[in-house]
């Protein structure tokens, strides 16, 4: 785990700033690395990589950039976890100058060319100099777990794995506006685009390459969904146990001690009960707020630790914690994105760095098998509406309403959202339904001057997506659990990369192994929600290895701040929060009226999500925008050397 950055010239020329260049990426992604750091740059001077290096793997000879034989060089961050496996293949470690993952991916990539990423399994972000073809070739791992930017200026493409290393080197720091329309609506941006005018972001399971000067991006992997009616639940509940238990055997590789983050929840408990199966004295981390058991799963996580035997480390946040810590927490995101629960996995990463290099995860499991609550209550409306047209058995429908009823209960704390969503538009086409049941911007009004923020309409990426070609049309619970995969799991990636690499901590996800989520792309979609039981094959599966109190649950909490309950009570949070809004700067901005949120938060109860949207969005361009001077200080006009 690492982070890289470097430059080409399109023209073949050379670079004239690119040693001071160089070192400014790298300093900016300091943070990323503490155990060392390199740079190379090619003969020609038209090309430069730099590396900061987060030791995990062979900690002695693994250092980047890293050359070959051939005089290929490579800057990667990630993790191979089938490295040895592959070396094997290409005749074993006699052949190897090092023991790296690293050095696997240039003998590879000499060997194979583009079709070694088909042999990766693992999360990977990295750029590699083909000398022989003159080609710059970089690749992004299939979910999109490790992050690639990159940007083109003055006829320099610029890449890192942040984008604060790109930003000296943009002609101006500058919001995106089609990427803010996305966030408003998503929390996230859509189809590469960020919110910074001019930068992009490589697309989860793609590479770019560049060769006399022309830039190329393709897609070298993708989930299809091409339902398998041939095999019974046992099947898929066997695979599954058998491919996630390797999946997590091979994540525990490493040449320093794992923990693992225990929240308290299915997917976490259940990599870290796997875990523990195959390494002892293992360690857990968990983050819990004070303000009561809505914001506290602890219990949870100390009886899977004892259940494993491991040694529970626990995080108590507060309030001052978020004043003190939420402007490094953006600053550390690039720009905001997903939700308020970045704030305290920050909080327990820094107590996991203490401890640990690397710590083991459960994101991914709501998006492959289907565990957000908004499924159930998008499923159960067209269910209701099923009945009543007498088309419950058009094959649209994998559960029936009758079903459904029991396992209702696990909506009781969603009342204000099925409110709001009933509204208007009951029945309606299902993709305008999904999209009305996610969309962010129908709770915002004055807080956006939206005169200004163009034409381009979200919904039509949206739909894009929603009725991808390779989800099949019968099935809505897999329509709406891709759009959810290729959109916001990467946007919880993004952050599960950053609040962890803001620490020099390397966080790995288990269940984001190209072979489970290959499976799961072939179960019935009665396989994974049966009779309304959101994850059942998971369940199914796994739960049983579990403690019952975990097994047993029927609440879904994620990681739910208290921050609505601060900004209802005088003191510390509200009055940060009205400090940010009340600036000069903020209540001077273009695009958001900050002087409406300001007045929202004395007149009225806004979302926590809201609060949440408009507060981060305001710390973002305080964070990078106001200090845009900042970065062009490190600008290639003053760091010639």
């Amino acid at each position: 785990m690492c982070g890289i950055a470097g430059m080409i010239r399109l023209s073949g020329e050379p670079i004239p700033f690119r040693s001071s260049g160089l070192a400014a990426m790298n300093e900016l992604l300091r943070h990323r690395g503490p155990d060392g750091e390199g740079s190379w740059i090619h003969s020609s001077g038209s090309v430069g990589f730099t590396h900061r290096r987060l030791s995990i793997i062979d900690l002695v000879t693994g250092q980047q950039p890293m050359t070959d034989s051939a005089g290929n060089w490579i800057t990667y961050n990630g993790e191979i976890y089938n490295y040895i496996e592959l070396r094997e293949a290409m005749g074993g470690l006699a052949k190897f100058r090092t023991t790296s993952d690293t050095e696997v991916i240039l003998r590879s990539y000499e060997r194979n060319g583009r079709d070694c990423l088909n042999d990766l399994r693992g999360m990977f972000a990295f750029a590699l100099w083909d000398e022989r073809r003159r080609t710059l070739f970089c690749a992004r791992d299939r979910f999109g777990i490790k992050p690639f930017y990159y940007a083109v200026a003055d006829g320099i493409f610029f890449f890192a794995s942040e984008v604060k290393a790109l930003l000296p080197f943009v002609p101006a720091i500058e919001t995106d506006v089609d990427g803010l329309k996305d966030y408003l609506t998503f929390q996230f941006c859509l189809g590469g685009k960020t919110l910074f005018k001019g930068v992009r972001e490589l697309p989860a399971g793609h590479f770019l390459e560049i060769r006399d000067g022309n830039l190329t991006v393709q897609r070298y992997w993708d989930v299809h969904y091409r339902t398998d009616w041939d095999h019974t639940m046992a099947y898929f509940s066997d695979h599954t146990r058998a491919l996630l238990d390797e999946s997590v055997d091979l994540h525990l590789r490493s040449d320093v001690p794992v923990g693992a983050y225990m929240s308290g929840g299915l997917d976490s408990s259940i990599v870290a009960t796997l875990a523990s199966r195959h390494r002892k004295a293992l360690l857990g981390f968990n983050g819990k707020f004070p303000e009561g058991d809505a914001y506290d799963e602890s219990r949870y996580a100390r009886d899977v630790a004892a259940e494993c035997g491991f040694t529970l480390h626990e995080a108590t946040i507060t309030r001052e914690d978020f004043v003190d810590s939420i402007e490094k927490v953006i600053y550390h995101l690039d720009y905001p994105v997903a939700g308020p629960g970045s704030f305290p996995q920050f909080i327990v990463s820094r107590l996991a760095a203490v401890h640990r290099k690397v710590v083991l995860g459960g994101q991914g499991g709501d998006e492959i098998f289907g565990g957000y609550a908004r499924y159930l209550i998008a499923y159960f409306e067209q269910c209701i509406k099923a009945a009543i047209e007498g088309t419950t058995s058009s094959g649209n429908f994998v559960v029936t309403y009758e079903s459904i009823i029991p396992n209702l209960t696990s909506l009781r704390a969603y009342k204000p959202l099925l409110k709001e969503f009933w509204q208007e538009g009951l029945f309606d086409e299902l993709d305008r339904r999904y999209f009305r049941l996610i969309n962010r911007a129908n709770t915002l009004g004055s807080e956006v001057n939206w005169e200004l923020l163009g034409a381009y309409e979200p919904f039509e990426t949206f739909r894009e997506i929603f009725r991808g070609a390779n989800v099949g049309k019968q099935s809505y619970f897999d329509s709406m659990t891709h759009f959810d995969f290729k959109t916001l799991l990467p946007a919880l990636l993004q952050v599960e990369d950053r609040v962890s690499m803001a620490h020099g901590l390397e966080s790995r996800v288990p269940f984001l192994d190209h072979p489970i989520v290959e499976l799961a792309a072939t179960m019935p979609a009665d396989v994974k929600f049966k009779d309304g039981h959101m994850k059942h094959v998971l369940r199914e599966s796994l739960a049983p290895l579990l403690p019952a109190s975990v097994r047993e649950r029927t609440d879904k909490m994620g990681f739910p701040v208290p921050l609505q309950e601060w900004l209802k009570q005088p003191g510390t949070v509200r009055e940060f929060v009205r400090d940010i809004f009340s600036s000069r700067q903020a209540r001077d901005r273009a695009l958001i009226n900050n002087r409406d949120v300001l007045t929202g938060i004395d007149s009225e109860p806004l979302y926590g999500r809201k609060i949440w949207g408009l507060l981060s969005l305001e710390l973002w361009q305080r964070t990078f925008h106001d200090r845009s001077a900042d970065f062009r200080r490190l600008a290639r006009e003053e760091v010639v050397s």
